[in-house]
């Protein structure tokens, strides 16, 4: 597949890019605590929302179930590249998980349905040398995660949301689901996932942003 053919609407948005690298230098947003998951829902800074925000570099793809493919290369025993069906035919997965954005919202009880990352981790069979991940969106936004990270328990590539089938606006049709770290460690519309044995910061992170992103701890900004 072409990852060209896939149609886009929109274009970057270069002043919103650049107020959010000024946000990570100046630190805004940072209120000097920290939390606790296990006694704090709602993470230090945060405003609770009922909406659910629509944020993402001014690009958004229309990528067609005939055109999906999801991608997991690198240092794997087994590379996969998964066509729509093929993702589907996955054992699929519920669950009902809190989202935090860095942008200082914050969203309780969504209820997502997908493919666990560990499901497709036992297909890929990392190799003893991985130790990172690197993540690319057919809108060409990357991020990174640790290995350890990216394989918990409640880590999922999310197709649905609410019983519906996830938006285009909100990433669809994939897009990741990692309900501890703030929200841009949870890609829209992703394609590839690469396993690596050195970290590769992604888009944000080499703009200012926390490498990690816990929101309890407040990593906003690295």
């Amino acid at each position: 597949m072409d990852e060209d053919d896939i149609p886009t609407t929109g274009a970057v948005k270069d002043k919103l890019i650049r107020t959010k690298e000024r946000w990570a230098e100046e630190g805004r947003l940072l209120t000097g605590t920290t939390g606790d998951p296990d006694r704090d829902r709602l993470p230090p800074g945060q405003t609770l929302v009922k909406d659910w925000p629509v944020l993402d570099l001014g690009v958004q793809p229309d990528v067609s179930k005939a055109k999906f493919r999801l991608r997991v290369e690198g240092l794997v025993e087994n590379r996969l590249a998964l066509d729509w069906d093929s993702f589907m035919a996955l054992p699929q997965t519920e669950m009902v998980r809190d989202i935090h954005c860095v942008t200082q919202w914050s969203r309780y009880d969504n209820r997502f349905a997908g493919v666990m990352v560990r499901d497709l981790l036992a297909l890929a069979r990392p190799r003893p040398e991985a130790r990172f991940v690197s993540m690319t969106c057919y809108d060409g936004y990357t991020t990174n995660l640790s290995l350890e990270d990216f394989a918990g328990e409640d880590v999922m590539f999310a197709h649905s949301w609410e019983g519906q089938p996830l938006a285009r606006q909100h990433g669809g049709p994939v897009r990741l689901v990692l309900p501890k770290l703030y929200f841009w460690k949870s890609p829209k519309w992703i394609t590839r996932v690469e396993l690596l044995a050195a970290d590769r910061p992604g888009f944000w992170e080499v703009r200012g942003y926390h490498n990690r992103g816990d929101p309890w701890m407040e990593e906003r900004y690295g």
